[in-house]
């Protein structure tokens, strides 16, 4: 394949006399050197060397003049080798390289079938997947995201605008997903048949829904607001907060995890986790209400069970005691395996609650720090022991060690005494 600057090679030589002056040739290498590529039978089978006869040359005459990009800055032989052995790495090996789908999305056909292209290797688009997202974040908040300010006689334009692109986005991706649908018995859209079909349900169904969803993030916001006397107003919770950032993309996931595109669902929690430290799974449901606060490291499991105008802070897990096994030793899935919170539950900072038979009743709090692995009747405090101070060992045998009659006794504090961290 030639570039550009064998184009321009060719024409100098048939004039006969711009290819003769040195500085023409010069220049053009220079500056179309490492974007042209030279002929090469092992690379490029079905194409032709570069005809004889052109200005009295031959096609080894120029040969010079047609690098590769590799040739030019010396590294062919390494990347021809990695090349080689990544091409029979991939072709050998069935985990890591994605399975062809039946059915791949023609380009310019948003949301239109698809014809079937043999062999085609097509996962879910995660840059799409975040643009999609943000036009979400824009329809559920109008004005907060947009570039240009939104005016009063603007916004149903706007929001049909948002809609139609949102539904042809979507659209296009569950059909490309559609290998990892799920088809439980009972489980919604489970019976529907046919691509096309299923397809046309999850976008309508998903659609129609977007209004709760709504009525819930503004939940969300309210609750946020009322929980934290950090922040001045509700703007400033839309546009801050990474808790009501994790919040509204598990919203907008869980609809698609209820609707069986589990992929789809799992890649927006999963950037959400990525920007704000916060792992909600999409399956998780979350009552309304829901506040988290600060948020870094906050895990939620899959078949967690959130009430309403729960309150969370950071580094709460809410995890699975045990995955219990089959007889061949392969993790069960499908059970509940994470706990069930109540309503008006506040959990404080680093706790850690335990097991799908794990309840905590309404009206209860966590304090910070503990670890639960058991159900708690409604309206109880959970807290740890409160802990003693006591004297280092140091200040114990000083003669200048303060003394007081209700001083706890010392211990020895072992590792502790090198400086160590917890």
């Amino acid at each position: 394949m030639f570039g550009i600057g064998g184009q321009i090679a060719g024409t100098a030589n048939r004039s006969g006399t711009i290819w003769g002056n040195p500085f023409i040739r010069g220049v053009v290498r220079s500056v179309f050197g490492r974007y042209t590529y030279r002929w090469s039978g092992d690379q490029y089978p079905s194409r032709r060397p570069p005809a004889a006869g052109l200005g009295g040359r031959g096609g080894e005459a120029n040969a010079g003049l047609f690098m590769t990009r590799y040739e030019h800055n010396g590294f062919a032989d390494a990347i021809g080798e990695a090349s080689s052995a990544l091409v029979a790495s991939i072709r050998g090996d069935g985990l890591t390289r994605l399975r062809p789908s039946r059915r791949f999305p023609r380009p310019g056909a948003v949301g239109a079938p698809m014809r079937a292209e043999q062999g085609a290797v097509r996962a879910a688009d995660l840059a799409g997947l975040r643009d999609l997202v943000e036009q979400a974040r824009r329809l559920m908040f109008p004005g907060y995201f947009d570039s240009e300010p939104l005016w009063d006689g603007e916004i149903e334009p706007r929001v049909s605008r948002l809609c139609e692109s949102i539904a042809g986005a979507l659209g296009q991706e569950v059909r490309t997903v559609m290998r990892y649908r799920r088809s439980e018995p009972g489980a919604e859209g489970w019976s529907v048949k046919g691509d096309d079909e299923f397809v046309h349900h999850a976008v309508s169904t998903f659609m129609r829904r977007l209004p709760a969803v709504r009525h819930l993030l503004a939940l969300d916001v309210q609750a946020a607001y009322d929980g934290d006397p950090a922040a001045e107003h509700t703007d400033e919770i839309i546009l801050c907060y990474p808790g009501l950032d994790a919040i509204f993309t598990h919203r907008i996931a869980h609809e698609l995890y209820q609707l069986q595109v589990p992929l789809l669902a799992r890649v927006m929690g999963e950037q959400a986790h990525s920007r704000t430290g916060i792992d909600i799974h999409p399956g998780a449901q979350v009552g309304e209400s829901f506040f988290i606060d600060h948020g870094s490291a906050t895990v939620i499991g899959e078949t967690s069970v959130i009430g309403k105008q729960v309150k969370v802070y950071q580094g709460v897990t809410l995890g699975a005691r045990s995955f219990p096994k089959d007889e061949r030793g392969r993790v069960i899935r499908g059970i509940k395996r994470h706990p069930t919170i109540g309503d008006r539950v506040t959990i404080y900072a680093g706790a850690v609650i335990l097991g799908g038979d794990t309840v905590i009743g309404d009206d209860c709090v966590i304090a910070g720090g503990v670890f639960v692995t058991s159900s708690v009747p409604p309206g109880h405090v959970v807290q740890q022991t409160r802990p003693e101070p006591v004297l280092k060992p140091t200040l114990r045998d000083s003669k200048n060690a303060p003394t007081r009659p209700d001083s706890p006794k010392s211990s020895q504090l072992g590792w502790l005494e090198d400086g160590a961290g917890i």
